[in-house]
């Protein structure tokens, strides 16, 4: 009886242990730094080129749930085709990006795709603009998300705006990033930090999430290589994206100021020709990260 009731017990911890594993906050978090956190799957895009279910398993054994769509997996396949994929490996698309000009010229359009999809969002990570970005170019941008924004609601979507770095052009007391956030409805647009794009151009993610409390749902987790200078164009080589800790960022400070201010969804962004492998480093650091 002793025998079975211990084997009984074993099996009922057994069970508990797996229930919390899968009901718990899942990969690349811990006790502290709570997530959720998924891959953007644009990290992927050579590998997606070649062999799309083999990446698509990829992702998955790397253990995430959570992912965002990209431009490149979402024409290379059918809506109808793509959320099966997905759903075959347990994946949940939680948003992806369009265009600038899509949102400018076509937002039902994109609608229509995200709704196809199944996506509770839709984002920008690039506003087509002629170097430097302006105040013209800043309010103009700030018209197109507002109405794409509204029609997306519309529709049960929220749109979001992924920043890249030239944003923050000194404007007034602060910088043209400011006056983007001040012209947008919070009702029908949001955020979504790129940490890299933020740090590269000086600024301080941290502090840019405790500015605008509310206003940043999604953050892109990626970390700049030690010792490059950053500027204003947006741009700079791949290969300076390192895996998360190992960069410039002060990242217990970026993820505690990211949990306090309302940030949703975490998606790790790797775009270096190593991003398979620095994508298990990065999961490492996130789940061993203190403050």
């Amino acid at each position: 009886m002793r025998l079975v009731t211990t084997l009984f017990l074993a099996l009922v911890l057994s069970t508990a242990s797996a229930f919390a594993q899968t009901e718990g906050n899942g990969v690349g978090t811990n006790d502290v730094f709570k997530g959720p956190v998924g891959l953007a799957l644009y990290s992927l895009r050579d590998n997606f080129s070649k062999d799309i279910p083999a990446t698509l398993d990829q992702t998955k054994d790397y253990g995430f749930v959570y992912v965002e769509l990209h431009g490149g997996l979402m024409n290379a396949m059918s809506a109808e085709d793509l959320v099966a994929a997905l759903k075959d490996r347990g994946l949940i698309a939680m948003g992806g990006h369009w265009d600038y000009g899509k949102f400018a010229s076509a937002p039902e359009e994109v609608a229509r795709q995200a709704k196809a999809l199944g996506l509770p969002a839709a984002g920008c990570a690039w506003i087509g603009h002629k170097a430097p970005f302006d105040e013209a170019q800043c309010r103009q941008a700030a018209e197109v998300f507002n109405k794409a924004g509204k029609v997306l609601a519309e529709q049960g979507i929220k749109f979001y705006y992924h920043n890249h770095g030239y944003e923050f052009q000194p404007y007034k007391d602060g910088t043209l990033f400011d006056l983007l956030v001040e012209l947008t409805d919070p009702q029908y647009v949001t955020f979504q930090l790129d940490v890299m794009w933020t740090v590269f151009p000086g600024q301080d993610p941290a502090a840019l999430l405790r500015k605008y409390p509310g206003r940043f749902e999604y953050v892109h987790l990626k970390d700049l290589k030690k010792g490059v200078e950053g500027n204003l164009s947006g741009g700079t080589d791949v290969k300076n994206d390192v895996a998360l800790g190992a960069g410039q960022t002060d990242y217990p400070a970026l993820l505690k100021a990211a949990q306090e201010t309302g940030v949703k969804y975490y998606f790790i962004e790797d775009e270096s020709p190593i991003a398979s492998e620095q994508i298990k480093e990065s999961l490492k650091y996130l789940e061993s990260v203190q403050w």
